[in-house]
């Protein structure tokens, strides 16, 4: 695929970018080299912002089980 650049810049297709919202621009070596800022997991996000009440859900009986307390 030829692109042309304006005097704006150069346009790329979204087509090319997927689903992708975030990249980043290198230029090393006489290119130009467009990389994807892929979003961490929300996997990893999961209990960085505990909700605090005073449920009890039995986790100290819980880690004397699994650490053999007693």
């Amino acid at each position: 695929m030829k692109l042309t650049a304006t005097e704006k810049g150069l346009l790329i297709p979204k087509e090319l970018l997927g689903e992708n919202q975030e990249f980043e621009i290198i230029q090393e070596n006489g290119k130009i080299i467009i990389t994807s800022i892929k979003q961490t997991s929300s996997i990893w996000d999961l209990g960085s912002n505990p909700v605090e009440c005073d449920v009890k859900d039995g986790a100290i009986n819980r880690d004397r089980y699994l650490y053999n307390l007693r």
